[in-house]
């Protein structure tokens, strides 16, 4: 996965609640094998109306929040389904920061398995955020993983505490297997010393 050092960019704001994973990517897409194309089916429902037309109520439809990279949301995102779905949709968006009270624990941990950064905040810091954000005009804010900050449109800097390992993981672009494959040394040096029943290195090749 790409690795997140830094980003600066557009914010845009859904100022609600319990958004469910249901409503970030809905069940009638799951059918796709991609990994990749999920952004243009995020808040299918919200977003756009029975027609396919964009709703003009919607947050993500306003021009202030077009071509946004950061996600200022409400308490308890991510609820419902464990779907990994979820985060390949804002991934595939284009949000590459989000910004909340509190994640769902799966949806969180799925957020960081593909290099999407989910930040808690207090309640009380991401209503300033919330509030420092032009709604006419747009706003850019900037987030920090290396120095665990968020700098607000008027230079205004909040801090915040990020899962060490985690951190790891998102500043050197390691995920699951690139994690495992740092170990392929002595990975291979074990299979070499403990042969199964069947000889997968010969399986795959490998010498």
């Amino acid at each position: 996965m790409q690795a997140f050092t830094r980003t600066t960019g557009r914010v845009a704001v859904i100022d609600r609640p319990d958004i469910d994973t249901d409503q970030v990517i809905p069940k009638q897409f799951l059918k796709r094998i991609e990994r990749t194309g999920w952004g243009e089916f995020l808040f299918w429902d919200w977003r756009l109306d029975e027609d396919g037309n964009p709703r003009p109520d919607f947050e993500l439809n306003q021009p202030a929040f077009a071509d946004a990279k950061i996600l200022l949301a409400g308490r308890n995102f991510g609820c419902g389904s464990s779907r990994e779905h979820a985060p390949w949709s804002l991934q595939g968006y284009g949000f590459e920061a989000l910004i909340a009270p509190s994640f769902a624990d799966i949806f969180r941990s799925n957020c960081m398995k593909v290099g999407l950064v989910p930040i808690e905040l207090p309640e009380d810091d991401v209503r300033a955020l919330i509030d420092a954000v032009d709604n006419e005009n747009g706003s850019e804010m900037t987030v920090d993983l290396q120095e665990q900050t968020i700098t607000e449109p008027g230079g205004s800097v909040f801090e915040f505490s990020f899962d060490a390992f985690r951190k790891h993981c998102l500043l050197n672009g390691l995920d699951d297997i690139a994690l495992t494959l740092q170990h392929e040394d002595a990975i291979t040096a074990y299979e070499k010393a403990n042969p199964g029943r069947i000889d997968t290195l010969a399986l795959t090749g490998a010498s």
